[in-house]
């Protein structure tokens, strides 16, 4: 019997799904991520089309739920020295962990992924800390 496909989660932003995409496929959970395309071509859509939506197997809710949480509480101690520059004193880094992966977000100024304000929130890709610049 083929399994189904069913709405495992859903997202505002892309980036948002391929990252956790991504945190899945390192746990051998297969996942797909449905109006990605869709949405980025018409944002208008996004309501009518229910977001971004990432989708895993039936039999993989519970696996794939799990490595999510797993990721979010192990996520503080996957700081890897070469994520993180030599002298942060001359480099944009977050204040927190001194990496340099992190990313601007536009989530609060922004109406349906249109930017309405500048934003100076930004947000470290690995240990989470939200900071303005």
């Amino acid at each position: 019997m083929m399994s189904e496909l069913v709405k495992f989660k859903f997202y505002e932003t892309a980036l948002q799904a391929n990252r956790d995409k991504q945190i899945l496929a390192e746990s051998g959970i297969n996942s797909f991520i449905a109006n990605e395309q869709l949405i980025q071509s018409d944002w208008l859509l996004s309501q009518a089309v229910g977001g971004i939506q990432l989708q895993v197997f039936e039999e993989d809710v519970e696996k794939a739920h799990l490595a999510l949480e797993n990721y979010k509480e192990n996520e503080q101690f996957s700081l890897e020295v070469e994520h993180t520059i030599a002298d942060p004193a001359f480099d944009f880094v977050c204040p927190k962990c001194g990496s340099n992966h992190i990313y601007r977000d536009d989530s609060a100024t922004s109406f349906f992924g249109i930017s309405i304000l500048t934003s100076h929130k930004f947000v470290c890709y690995y240990c989470g800390n939200e900071f303005t610049q």
